[in-house]
This record gives structure tokens, sequence and C-alpha cells, in this order.
């Protein structure tokens, strides 16, 4: 990184050392807090977690879900609807980066695991890839603005692509 990019970065953020870690610990609680409250399905939890205007994108294009309404809507659909789906969503090694003493983005390397059932057979899904995500601090607390899923890979069963077809006609 260039030495004017990163000067103009820090003029930024006028926390305290000690502040800029705390907030750093509050953002990655809060990326915590959104994939259990997704994983055990606890979806009045999972639009607090986000700002009003949220924004992500995933699955590729034509994906994008604007707000926590309809984020939460989205993914309870996807994890709840036509097809109930057990999950298990993993984030490592965050990149936290303030960039204001009220903005911060984050990459976190990502593990999702998914299971269901089609008739009487187990599918699976095992994915790798990274989150690339936005927070916003609004009133106090640290809020997910948006964010976006890539893929590096994905493992799964042969009939996944019946599920996604199945979620996909779901949304309308």
């Amino acid at each position: 990184m260039s030495g004017a990019v990163e000067s103009a970065r820090t003029e930024s953020v006028t926390l305290s050392p000690e502040e800029q870690l705390l907030a750093i610990e509050e953002i990655k609680r809060l990326f915590a807090a959104r994939l259990r409250v997704m994983d055990t399905k606890q979806w009045d939890q999972y639009g607090p977690l986000h700002t009003d205007d949220v924004v992500s994108e995933s699955w590729g294009a034509g994906s994008r879900v604007v707000g926590p309404a309809a984020l939460t809507a989205a993914i309870r659909n996807t994890l709840d609807g036509n097809v109930s789906v057990t999950t298990a969503h993993h984030g490592h090694t965050p990149e936290i980066t303030l960039t204001s003493d009220t903005t911060a983005t984050g990459i976190w390397a990502m593990e999702d695991e998914l299971w269901w059932t089609n008739g009487d057979v187990e599918e699976h899904l095992h994915g790798y890839g990274h989150y690339h995500e936005e927070y916003r601090k609004v009133e106090g607390q640290w809020l997910i603005s948006y964010r976006t899923l890539t893929r590096l890979r994905e493992d799964h069963s042969p009939n996944f692509y019946d599920y996604r077809q199945t979620e996909r006609s779901s949304h309308g």
C-alpha cells in the first residue's frame, strides 16, 4: 500500500489504538452472531444485525437483495423454504480495516456445509470462499451494511443443482 493511501486511511480514524481493537472485536462478534442466528434459524434476530439499507449479493448475478427484511426473507426462503436445509457456517482469519470511526470493511475466509433431503437421499454442499463485507456503526452498534460471497470451490452431491433450481423457483 502506498504511503499516501495509508496516510489518508488512518487520518479518517481518530479512535485510540484501544478503541480500534474494541471496534474490531465488536465487528467479529457481529459476524459470529450473523452466522449463528442463520444456522439456528432465529430469523427474528437476523435482520437487526444489518443496516436499514443493507445490500447483499451472492449466488451470482441477479441476486442483489436490499434491506434487512428482504434479506431475512431471502435467506429464510433458501434455508427454510420448500426444502429445509441444515447449515454450518464458519468464518476464519478476518481482515478487518477501520475506514473511519464509524465504518469498516472486512474479508473473511469462509467455509459452509449444507445438508438436506431430496426424497430419501441426503444431499450436501461443502463450500469454500470469502465474505467481503462493509460495516457501519449506527447509534453505538456495529451493523453489516454490505456483503458479497465469492466461492472458490464447491464440493456437492450430484443432485445439488436440483436443489438450486427448486430454491430459485421458490423466489418467484
